[in-house]
């Protein structure tokens, strides 16, 4: 009796380690999913006010066709544009 429950004992200490592995990844998945909508929050807001901006000078956009920033370029930080 003493060892089923031994075996028993073991073998919920490591489904409760793997269950406490498994946690971590969804918490760290979570915080990088939350970063990633706020970011895209962003991105929609400056482009959302871009736009108001646009139709109250009466223009299709703030910049000459030649110039229009890539999606990537929109995305980067102010500073690292190139």
């Amino acid at each position: 009796m003493r060892n089923q429950v031994q075996t028993r004992l073991e073998a919920l200490k490591k489904e409760f380690e793997t269950g406490q592995i498994e946690l971590e990844k969804v918490e760290k998945q979570r915080t990088y999913l939350r970063e990633m909508m706020l970011r895209i929050s962003g991105a929609i807001r400056i482009l959302e006010e871009l736009l108001a901006k646009d139709q109250a000078a009466g223009h299709d956009g703030p910049y000459p066709e030649a110039a229009q920033p890539t999606v990537a370029q929109v995305d980067q930080p102010a500073g690292s544009r190139t």
